[in-house]
C-alpha cells in the first residue's frame, strides 16, 4: 500500500445548524432546523486503501450508524448506511465481476429477489459521481441509505452480511495485481486519476461534508481517504484506444458487471 488507513468512529455531539439543513435532501421532513442543537450519536468504521502499484484498484468501504435524540434521550431519527466500491485505474473486467457479485450475495442474504442489489448498485453508481466532470469515480459497488423499509434488525443484519464480505470481495484482487509489472507513464495517469478522487471527497462527499461540520472534528482523520499522491494536469485526456482511455469510458457509462459475466458464460 502507498497509503492506507482504518478508522473506528465513536462520536456523541450536537447536531450543528449546517449539519441538520445538509441533511434534509436526503431526509425531507426528518431532518429540520428543530434538530439542530440535538445530541446525535454515531458509530462506524471507514477504510481507505490506495495501492502503490496502478493495477491495484483504490478500494473504499464504510459501515455506520446513526441516531439523533431529544431532549429525554429517545431516538427522533436513526439508520444505518454505507458500501463499499471499487476505483481503478486499469479496467480489469473479472475484478469488476468478482467485487460485484460478492456484495451482491450479501444483499441476497437479506433480499433473494436480487431487487436490493440492484437499488443499492445504482445508489452506489448515483452518488460517487464527479458531476463537474460528468464521470463516476470508479466502477461502483454498493452504497445504501436510509432503508426504513427494512425492519431494524434486517438492517442490521445487512450491515454484517456487507461488511463481512469486504475481504473476500477485495483480498483476491489486491493478490492478482500487486506484482503487475508497470510503468512511469502508468503512475502519471495513477496520479491523474487519484486527482479525480480527491475531488470527489472535497466537493461532493457528504461523510467529509458532516465530518468538518462536526464540533471538535479531528481534522485528519477525516482527510486520511485521501491518496498520498495526486496529479491535476490541464485539459488532460488519454491517449484515444489506449487502456487509460478505456478506463475513462466506463467511466463515462457505468456497465451492468454481472449482465456482463451473464453475457460471458453464454458466449462461452
Amino acid at each position: 500500500m502507498e497509503k492506507a488507513g482504518v478508522a473506528v468512529s465513536v462520536v456523541y455531539s450536537e447536531l450543528s445548524s449546517a449539519a441538520a439543513v445538509q441533511m434534509r435532501p436526503r431526509y425531507g421532513d426528518q431532518f429540520t432546523e428543530d434538530l439542530a442543537g440535538k445530541p446525535f450519536f454515531v458509530t462506524g468504521i471507514s477504510l481507505v486503501m490506495h495501492g502503490k502499484n496502478p493495477h491495484v484498484p483504490t478500494v473504499h468501504m464504510n459501515y455506520r450508524y446513526f441516531e439523533v435524540f431529544d431532549d429525554q434521550g429517545q431516538p427522533l431519527v436513526w439508520w444505518f448506511g454505507g458500501g463499499a466500491d471499487l476505483t481503478p485505474c486499469y479496467l480489469y473486467e473479472d475484478d469488476a465481476i468478482h467485487f460485484h457479485q460478492l456484495h451482491k450475495d450479501g444483499c441476497d442474504a437479506i433480499d433473494g429477489s436480487g431487487a436490493l442489489y440492484d437499488q443499492c448498485k445504482l445508489a452506489c453508481d448515483t452518488y460517487f459521481y464527479n458531476s463537474h466532470r460528468q464521470e463516476a469515480r470508479g466502477i461502483g459497488g454498493v452504497f445504501y441509505d436510509n432503508l426504513h423499509h427494512l425492519a431494524p434488525d434486517c438492517l442490521f443484519d445487512l450491515t454484517q452480511a456487507l461488511g463481512d464480505r469486504f475481504l473476500p470481495a477485495y483480498l483476491p484482487i489486491l493478490t492478482r495485481r500487486k506484482d503487475t509489472y508497470f510503468t512511469a507513464d502508468e503512475v502519471h495517469w495513477q496520479q491523474i486519476r487519484r486527482g479525480r478522487y480527491v475531488e470527489f471527497n472535497l466537493l461532493h462527499d457528504r461523510g467529509t461534508k458532516f465530518g468538518l461540520q462536526t464540533p471538535c472534528a479531528q481534522i485528519e482523520a477525516i482527510f486520511m481517504t485521501m491518496p498520498l499522491l495526486a496529479r491535476w494536469e490541464y485539459n488532460y485526456y488519454p491517449h484515444h484506444a489506449s487502456p487509460e482511455a478505456a478506463m475513462e469510458h466506463v467511466l463515462k457509462k457505468p456497465r451492468d458487471w454481472l449482465g456482463l459475466e451473464q453475457e460471458k458464460s453464454v458466449s462461452k
